[in-house]
């Protein structure tokens, strides 16, 4: 799915989740507040509390009530490993297809620079 055809709490899933695993949001930090990110990215609030409903549902948040949500132990690397999954199976079979096409070998790649 293009990312232009994703559902907008799907790409807010994945900007919080690169957020994530570029460390802007540590371990145990405290995520923004579902009305603060809303603001920040011109969101329905509903939005942005469907996407945080997906990382509490796959235990990469923890809620505490009245306080807030905190990235949860380990959620770096789970999102880092399902991120190399998904490319390796839905992004990379279409890149190296592309190459292909082109005539372009990956040894290339790294001679370029």
């Amino acid at each position: 799915m293009s990312n232009q055809s994703k559902p907008v709490y799907l790409k807010l899933r994945d900007m919080i989740a690169a957020a994530i695993i570029d460390g802007r949001y540590k371990e145990g930090e405290m995520l923004p507040s579902v009305r603060a990110l809303a603001a920040e990215q011109g969101a329905n609030p509903l939005t942005v509390a469907k996407a945080y409903q997906q990382f509490q549902n796959d235990g990469l948040v923890e809620v505490q009530r009245g306080v807030g949500m905190y990235v949860a132990d380990g959620a770096a690397s789970v999102l880092r490993q399902r991120e190399r999954e998904s490319f390796l199976k839905e992004e990379w079979p279409e890149i190296r297809e592309r190459m292909d096409r082109l005539g372009i070998a990956p040894a290339e790649l790294l001679t370029d620079a």
